[in-house]
């Protein structure tokens, strides 16, 4: 699909295809962030500490679902993929083309080392606002430009090899 949307210069929106992907477990951000309060760090933990902001383990859902969300069918089907020691297989939503390198850590540490920005909002800029999301999408479509353009206004680098390498 990504290979005929930047073919065609535009998201596949006009097609219909702008709702995000199903997943194994319809998981509500809505629920969790704007509800309960959770910043996109305390599920996503890696996304500070490396390259990938990495998925939550079952086991970091069974903190609170072991004992919350009774006669949830969605928590259901999350304690019996626990129970199976099974991990989830969700579908990626967000990607960049293999010949670009995105560290994550990198650009968190950097704006909220800076400016004193929360890990959150952050992550708005790029993922949209996922915690506003019933089911998560692509809320853009990046660009090299959008990335050089924040670099430029960043004092960031711009040279080549600081996303291709």
């Amino acid at each position: 699909m990504f290979v005929i949307s930047a073919w065609l210069g535009q998201p596949l929106s006009v097609f219909g295809f702008d709702e995000g992907p199903d997943q194994p477990i319809a998981f509500p951000h809505t629920r969790h962030v704007q509800d309960l309060g959770l910043d996109c760090t305390f599920c996503h933990r890696n996304v500070e500490k490396g390259a990938a902001a990495t998925v939550p383990p079952v086991a970091l859902c069974m903190t609170c679902h072991s004992v919350v969300g009774d006669n949830l069918e969605e928590v259901e089907k999350l304690r019996e993929i626990a129970a199976s020691g099974e991990a989830i297989n969700w579908v990626r939503v967000h990607r960049v083309p293999d010949h670009v390198h995105f560290n994550h850590s990198a650009h968190i540490l950097f704006f909220s080392q800076r400016d004193g920005i929360q890990s959150s909002e952050v992550c708005v800029v790029c993922h949209g606002d996922v915690g506003s999301m019933v089911k998560v999408k692509q809320a853009r479509y990046l660009q090299m430009s959008d990335c050089v353009n924040c670099h430029r206004d960043n004092d960031a680098s711009t040279d080549c090899v600081t996303c291709h390498y």
